[in-house]
């Protein structure tokens, strides 16, 4: 019976320690995905707290896209250093929304064979190539422009290496 109530406060004392060292304020950062956002919520996202901004411009046909999605953003360690650096954002580059970015509306443009929307076209510097991404200071000022697959390895190099 001892051992019974022995166990039994040991365990109401470590739910204590635990509940008290608890803060609701701290956000845990996964380590299983990359947290994606929409541009305007990272936009809103940074009004709180001001990271930098990775946008991935892909298209749905995009084969080398997929295997960027598969292999490169589902590595721990750029899961890591994407969720800790960045606000990653989701762009779908043939997307018709129009959206407005930085005071200036933007829409797509019929051209090609598929077309482009209008923000792609002005951040990748009206040059478009899948996949491809920027990279924002936390002004929404351009930074930077990666383009193509890039493996687990590579891809936190240029990172690592670049003075964003």
């Amino acid at each position: 019976m001892k051992k019974i109530i022995l166990f039994t406060f040991s365990s109401l004392l470590a739910l204590s320690i635990v509940a008290f060292n608890y803060s609701p304020n701290e956000v845990e950062i996964s380590s299983t995905e990359i947290k994606w956002y929409t541009l305007e919520e990272a936009i809103q996202a940074n009004q709180k707290s001001e990271k930098k901004f990775f946008i991935d411009f892909y298209t749905d046909w995009c084969g080398w896209c997929k295997v960027m999605d598969q292999k490169t953003f589902t590595n721990p360690e750029v899961i890591k250093y994407m969720n800790e650096n960045f606000y990653a954002v989701k762009f779908n580059a043939e997307q018709r929304a129009p959206m407005t970015f930085k005071g200036k509306k933007y829409e797509f443009i019929p051209s090609g064979r598929r077309g482009i929307h209008g923000l792609a076209y002005k951040l990748l510097n009206q040059n478009a190539s899948y996949p491809s991404f920027v990279v924002l200071d936390t002004n929404l000022n351009r930074q930077n422009i990666i383009k193509g697959y890039k493996a687990p390895q590579p891809f936190l190099e240029i990172l690592n290496k670049q003075s964003f």
